[in-house]
């Protein structure tokens, strides 16, 4: 924690250089520390010394208190790095076992999975794929209708992973992604790396729609309205998006199949970077893609079941006829013939 006597003693411009966003509070608050910026010898001064070089009328004028400012400023530089998640390094995730709908102890003595992973969820409609990402998303310790408990870095978690606002530990890409604000893809991805305070934002956002039009059935333009997005492009859009924003360590993703994207190249590009991804699927393409797969009936998981080479030399078939299948779909598309 930041405390407001620690910022009492810095000047302003090591405050503005540890902590950029600090920028917008002072200017929120009718202060413009780059009007200063043209006579350095005041960023040069601490906090105190900084309002002594203003005068108490312009002080009244603009409602300016030191040292209720100072408090605020704290509050708002703790609150700033706890959204930014600065520090916070997520390399394992522990799933320890509970219990199913009928009390019987799961099938498997402990799961971890690490960055770069990918997990398959596999199981009939009901059968507890929610439930287990429920447990994950509230970092169960066995408080929960399962029993389950879960570890981040082989470690009982901090308690902020439940109750901060900031910190998310799981991303959800659902089936149905619809948007209802009139932007365009730009402006839409624009938006959410200004709010992350990304550096190299513009950089950040061609990178975004590229990834995403590499990944989506049909290309889009950055222009295009995201309202006006199909299915496919929305949920590329959103993955792409996600790889590169979200602070969020592990992604869950229900159901692609249907979705009119790239399935391999999704996947690879979350793993480039750095994310634990879990899939529900009934899809068997996807269900081998992953290092392991999580069977659940019954509202527990029955068992975790390794990807061998036999399976991967079966998925090497089954990518094939998915080829096939998707070049078929993009002649129906496109108006033509499947005999030609």
């Amino acid at each position: 924690m930041i405390s407001a006597e620690r910022l009492r003693n810095r000047s302003i411009l090591e405050i503005l250089e540890d902590y950029p966003f600090t920028e917008s509070f002072f200017r929120n608050n009718g202060i413009e520390p780059g009007e200063a910026g043209s006579r350095p010898e005041i960023l040069s001064l601490d906090w105190q010394g900084f309002f002594d070089t203003i005068d108490d009328e312009e002080r009244e004028h603009r409602a300016l208190d030191p040292e209720h400012l100072l408090v605020q400023l704290a509050e708002f530089v703790n609150q700033m790095l706890e959204f930014l998640d600065e520090g916070q390094q997520i390399h394992s995730l522990t799933i320890l076992p509970g219990t199913d709908k009928s009390g019987s102890p799961e099938g498997f003595r402990e799961l971890v999975v690490r960055t770069g992973d990918v997990i398959s969820i596999v199981g009939p409609t009901g059968s507890g794929k929610s439930r287990l990402l429920g447990d994950i998303e509230w970092v169960a310790r066995k408080d929960t209708p399962t029993g389950r408990e879960i570890l981040i870095n082989d470690d009982s978690p901090d308690p902020s992973w439940r109750f901060s606002g900031a910190k998310k530990l799981v991303a959800q890409l659902s089936q149905n992604m619809n948007f209802v604000m009139d932007l365009t893809v730009r402006e839409f991805v624009e938006l959410h790396a200004e709010s992350r305070m990304v550096e190299n934002r513009a950089e950040t956002v061609d990178r975004i729609i590229a990834e995403a039009n590499s990944l989506a059935g049909e290309p889009f333009e950055a222009g295009t309205a995201i309202t006006s997005l199909s299915g496919g492009q929305s949920r590329a859009l959103m993955i792409a998006d996600t790889a590169f924003l979200s602070h969020s360590p592990v992604i869950l993703i229900d159901e692609i199949e249907n979705a009119g994207i790239d399935r391999k190249r999704a996947l690879e590009l979350l793993i480039r970077q750095e994310k634990i991804v879990l899939m529900a699927t009934h899809d068997p393409v996807l269900a081998l893609m992953g290092d392991r797969r999580i069977v659940i009936r019954n509202g527990g998981i029955a068992r975790v079941i390794e990807t061998s080479e036999e399976e991967r030399s079966i998925l090497s078939e089954l990518e094939e006829l998915d080829r096939t299948l998707l070049s078929y779909r993009t002649k129906l598309r496109q108006g033509e013939s499947l005999l030609a």
